[in-house]
């Protein structure tokens, strides 16, 4: 059998990052309409496709690498993502170690979300896999249950390859929608089941038309290197706090006014009042920029971000921030319903004016659905 497999980029809202990377409290989060998707089939070896899109926008495959030998399977730069995804189940997964003796999959992935974008898009790419790997060999759907398949999601990156990130990216592509997620307890990234798994609460019914203004800066930057700094600045203070040394450090009261924008945000957003919402962005963002100021950022969440985030406010938005770690990737904004483009218009020009070329902006909703497979023939 021969699955297809897609799933969708995601925004976090309000609340970010406190979703276990720095404080474990809560964000309101959305899968958003740009997708990445993969093709997943038997084989005599494990392999694994590259795809890309021509002129016309039809996929083709770019390269492909057989890997004849069992798992673990060595980490050198190249598709490390799908091999860390695969290791990791592999070492899980009893029922996998047994039907992997049948036959070997093949692999094939694309994206057309913007590399290092701030929209979760290397985390797609593992979800996909894990995924995958479940279609396939038709593993235990309860033993490898969808919240499984997102917390190994997160060892694969944090522990696999060593990269610092939380658990919004990895939750939130895989459900879809428009969530609260409460990660209370996840803080010290424990082995899974040793730790409370995320809660996923749908928003959806409540805001069932949030117009979104989604702006890529161009500027690339990697995600991991900006949160270790932060995290491991947090976890500093936070023990610090645990053992008296110090009752209130700014790290620590910095986050928890973060996620508080987040619980906040769920009752304007019950209560339909987009400009509390979109205040509390803006009150999301500043928090941001001073703890990465704080942390040794010199230009706090990036100059490309605040240039882009300052032009959508000028143009009329709700409320604009980024989306990921900062110092460069995404930012986005909320507008009232049919001022989407006047703001995404302000966001160009202002990208053009300070030189970033790069820039590309798009229009967006949040999307209920997230990830889907079906069998094709």
């Amino acid at each position: 059998m021969r699955y297809e497999l897609t799933i969708p980029a995601r925004i976090n809202i309000l609340g970010n990052p406190s979703d276990a990377v720095e404080g474990d409290h809560c964000t309101i989060s959305a899968a958003i309409g740009l997708h990445a998707g993969a093709f997943i089939e038997p084989a005599e070896q494990m392999t694994i496709e590259i795809m890309s899109r021509d002129a016309q926008g039809n996929l083709k495959p770019d390269s492909r690498i057989e890997y004849p030998q069992l798992p673990p399977f060595a980490y050198d730069g190249d598709r490390d993502l799908i091999k860390a995804a695969v290791n990791r189940l592999y070492a899980y997964s009893p029922e996998l170690r047994q039907k992997w003796q049948s036959f070997r999959p093949y692999v094939a992935t694309w994206t057309d979300v913007p590399r290092q974008g701030g929209l979760a898009g290397s985390t797609l790419l593992v979800l996909l896999t894990l995924a995958g790997l479940r279609a396939l060999y038709d593993l235990d759907r309860r033993a490898h249950n969808d919240y499984l398949l997102c917390e190994m999601a997160q060892r694969v990156e944090s522990k696999e390859l060593g990269i610092t990130c939380g658990f919004a990216d990895r939750y939130v592509p895989l459900f879809g929608g428009l969530a609260y997620l409460d990660y209370r307890g996840k803080l010290f990234h424990r082995d899974i089941g040793q730790e409370p798994y995320v809660t996923y609460e749908k928003l959806d019914a409540w805001a069932p038309d949030l117009p979104l203004v989604i702006a890529h800066t161009g500027v690339i930057r990697d995600s991991g290197d900006v949160h270790s700094v932060m995290r491991r600045c947090y976890l500093q203070e936070y023990d610090a706090m645990t053992n008296g040394e110090d009752l209130n450090p700014f790290m620590v009261r910095i986050m928890q006014a973060v996620g508080a924008t987040a619980w906040r945000g769920k009752i304007a957003l019950l209560q339909g009042d987009l400009l509390q919402f979109g205040r509390l962005m803006t009150e999301n963002h500043a928090l941001v920029n001073e703890m990465m100021e704080y942390c040794g950022f010199t230009e706090g969440a990036g100059w490309a971000n605040n240039v882009l985030i300052e032009a959508a406010m000028r143009h009329g938005a709700l409320g604009a921030k980024l989306t990921g770690a900062g110092g460069g990737g995404s930012v986005f904004a909320v507008t009232r319903p049919g001022e989407e483009e006047q703001v995404a218009q302000g966001i160009r020009q202002a990208a053009q004016t300070r030189g970033l070329t790069r820039a590309t902006v798009f229009l967006t909703r949040p999307t209920p659905i997230g990830l889907q497979i079906s069998a094709v023939a």
